[in-house]
C-alpha cells in the first residue's frame, strides 16, 4: 500500500489537533462572556464550538485508525475509519444545532429579551478572525493531501467563522435596540449548524455506500482508452476508501498478444492511474477483442 498515504495521513492528524485547540478556547471564552454578559447568539456559539470539540476528536481517532495497516480481518486497509468518524461527528453536530434552536425558540416565545454588552462583540470579532484562519489552513491541506475527513473539518471551521460573523452582527443589532436581534441570530446559527451537518453526513454516506462521482469515472476512461494497446474500454467500477481509490477496469487487447506484451499495458494503465489519481490500486482484467479474433 502507498507510503504516501500513511504520510497524508499523519499531516491531517496536525489540522484536526488545530481545530480542537481552537475550538476548546473559543467555546470556553464565548460560554463565559455570553453568560456574563448577557448573549444567546454568543452562548449558542459556544455551544456550536464544545460540540465541534468533540468532532474533531472523532476525526482525529478516525485518522489515527486509518493509518493501521491491512491485516488479515481488513485485507484493504482501514481507510474507512475516517469517513466513520466523519459520519459521527455529523450527528453530533446534528444534535447540537437542533439544542440551539430550540433554547433560542423557547426565549423568543418567552419574550426573555437581554441587551449584551460590548466585550461579546469583542468576543465575536476574535472568534471570526481565528476561525477563517485555522479553515485557510485545514482547506488547504485537505486539498493537499484528499483528505474526505479534513475537508470536512475545514468546512465546518468555515461556517463557524460565518456564524460568529453572524453572531457579531446579531449582537450589534441588540445593542443598537433591535432587542430580539440576539436571539433571532442564536436560531440562525443552529440552523447553519444543522444545515452543516446534514451536508458532511452525505458525503461521507455517499462514499461509504461505495459512491463515486461520474466525472471521475469518466476521466478514468478517458486516460485508459489512450493506453498503447488498449482497443476498447469495457467495463470501469471504482471506489473510494478516504485518502485511497480502488479502481476495477476491464478493456479488451489484441487477442494475439502474448503475456508479456499483455502484462506491459496492464503496468502502463496501472501507472497512469496512480499518476492522475495519485494514490489508487487498480486491477486491470485484460479480454480478447471480439473484431480482432
Amino acid at each position: 500500500m502507498h507510503k504516501g498515504v500513511f504520510d497524508n495521513l499523519k499531516k491531517a492528524e496536525s489540522g484536526a489537533r488545530i481545530s480542537i485547540i481552537s475550538y476548546l478556547l473559543l467555546a470556553f471564552i464565548k460560554l463565559i462572556i455570553g453568560v456574563l454578559y448577557n448573549s444567546s447568539a454568543l452562548i449558542a456559539d459556544g455551544i456550536n464550538n464544545a460540540t465541534d470539540v468533540i468532532s474533531s476528536v472523532c476525526v482525529l481517532i478516525g485518522i489515527r485508525i486509518s493509518r493501521k495497516p491491512a491485516d488479515e480481518n481488513h485485507l484493504y486497509g482501514h481507510f474507512r475509519a475516517e469517513l466513520i468518524s466523519t459520519l459521527i461527528a455529523s450527528f453530533i453536530m446534528m444534535y447540537a444545532g437542533i439544542q440551539v434552536v430550540i433554547f433560542a425558540i423557547k426565549k423568543l416565545i418567552y419574550s426573555q429579551y437581554e441587551v449584551p454588552t460590548v466585550h461579546t462583540a469583542i468576543t465575536a470579532f476574535i472568534s471570526v478572525g481565528i476561525m477563517f484562519s485555522v479553515f485557510y489552513y485545514n482547506y488547504n491541506l485537505a486539498k493537499k493531501i484528499s483528505s474526505n475527513s479534513l475537508k470536512a473539518a475545514a468546512l465546518d471551521n468555515l461556517s463557524d467563522g460565518f456564524v460568529s460573523l453572524g453572531t457579531l452582527v446579531g449582537i450589534f443589532g441588540t445593542i443598537i435596540g433591535f432587542k430580539q436581534a440576539d436571539i433571532i441570530t442564536a436560531i440562525i446559527v443552529g440552523i447553519i449548524i444543522i444545515f452543516t451537518a446534514v451536508k458532511i453526513f452525505k458525503e461521507a454516506t455517499h462514499i461509504l455506500t461505495d459512491g463515486i462521482e461520474v466525472e471521475t469515472i469518466e476521466e478514468i476512461n478517458n486516460i485508459v482508452k489512450n493506453i498503447d494497446g488498449v482497443i476498447k474500454v469495457k467495463d470501469i467500477r471504482g471506489r473510494s476508501h478516504g485518502l485511497i481509490h480502488f479502481i476495477d477496469v476491464t478493456v479488451t487487447v489484441n487477442p494475439n498478444l502474448n503475456v508479456i506484451k499483455s502484462h506491459d499495458i496492464t503496468v502502463k494503465i496501472e501507472k497512469a492511474l496512480s499518476k492522475n489519481f495519485f494514490a489508487c490500486e487498480t486491477l486491470v482484467h485484460l479480454e480478447p477483442d471480439d473484431n480482432e479474433v
